[in-house]
């Protein structure tokens, strides 16, 4: 006796909001470790292997903020503090945000089973993912 598979078949799954959701969040992840790679290796570049510790480039390359490199031993802040830095820091603070809101949104999905309470929890989700975006772009680039 032949068992029953319990996947559909390619021809029937097509594109949905969950699968495209899925597809966001491993290509977040995975802009997320391309931009601390970036981070890490352009702080080597820019010299700091002479001028910092290992842990201070891990947090350089976490959040690429010319505020983490004050109380080191580098010199001149200003190749710290460029546009390029900034833009890094604000790309990684939104898909950061997005990714993580979004993983909520999915462990809360588990437990709220009904439709409204969903909804509310989604809309509450969006409303704080993007007050976090903003007062955060706001404090990457304006201090």
């Amino acid at each position: 006796m032949a068992t029953k598979s319990r996947t559909l078949p390619l021809s029937k799954r097509g594109l949905n909001f969950e699968m495209l959701m899925w597809i966001f969040t491993r290509l977040s992840a995975l802009a997320m470790y391309a931009l601390i790679l970036f981070g890490v290796i352009g702080a080597l570049i820019m010299g700091a292997r002479n001028q910092m510790s290992f842990a201070d480039i891990l947090r350089w390359g976490f959040m690429p903020n010319s505020t983490h490199v004050q109380s080191t031993n580098v010199p001149d802040l200003a190749p710290w503090s460029s546009f390029l830095w900034n833009l890094t820091a604000t790309l990684l603070l939104l898909v950061g945000t997005a990714h993580g809101v979004h993983g909520l949104v999915v462990i809360a999905d588990d437990y709220v089973t009904s439709p409204r309470g969903r909804l509310v929890l989604r809309f509450l989700s969006i409303v704080t993912m993007i007050s976090i975006s903003i007062i955060g772009a706001y404090v990457l680039w304006a201090l």
